[in-house]
């Protein structure tokens, strides 16, 4: 796991986020989208820091941030991929899609590549089923994948 180190200027961010839902235990999970808006991720430092903040115990902000799977306790890439693996896009070929990425790359799920460019993660579903198999890089959605246009989609990125 990553370490981040709790400088005062990060410590003002957490606070302010944690301010504007007037540091109310109940907007945790708004209050851990803002931090990991404004920091990139949520790792074991920044958490303590927003329980402290808002007075509750760790382990209920570990056991949101480790549920809910849009939150990462590690720095995504300048270019996360997600591969949908629900039923649609595997039965339509997600898992060579995935291995494609991986091997283009050079990294594995949940893995960024050393330049900081490119991290690897999967989702159960990306809700456009009809243009399966789907891989999301940021917010843009590629649908009706081979494992032959991987290359193509990584090169729009560099």
């Amino acid at each position: 796991m990553s370490h981040i180190e709790i400088n005062a200027e990060k410590l003002n961010i957490i606070k302010d986020i944690c301010a504007q839902y007037d540091n109310r235990p109940s907007d945790v999970i708004h209050i851990l989208h803002g931090v990991q808006g404004a920091l990139g991720y949520l790792p074991m430092e920044v958490q303590e820091a927003i329980a402290k903040q808002l007075g509750i115990p760790v382990s209920r902000v570990y056991g949101i941030v480790t549920f809910y799977s849009f939150f990462t306790m590690e720095p995504k890439g300048e270019h996360p991929i997600s591969i949908c693996l629900g039923t649609a896009c595997h039965v339509r070929g997600a898992d060579q899609i995935l291995e494609e990425f991986k091997r283009v790359l050079g990294i594995g799920v949940g893995q960024t590549t050393p330049d900081g460019k490119f991290s690897i993660d999967c989702l159960r579903c990306v809700g456009a089923c009809g243009l399966a198999p789907v891989a999301m890089i940021g917010e843009k959605v590629y649908g009706r994948l081979t494992p032959n246009m991987v290359t193509g989609i990584i090169e729009e990125y560099n």
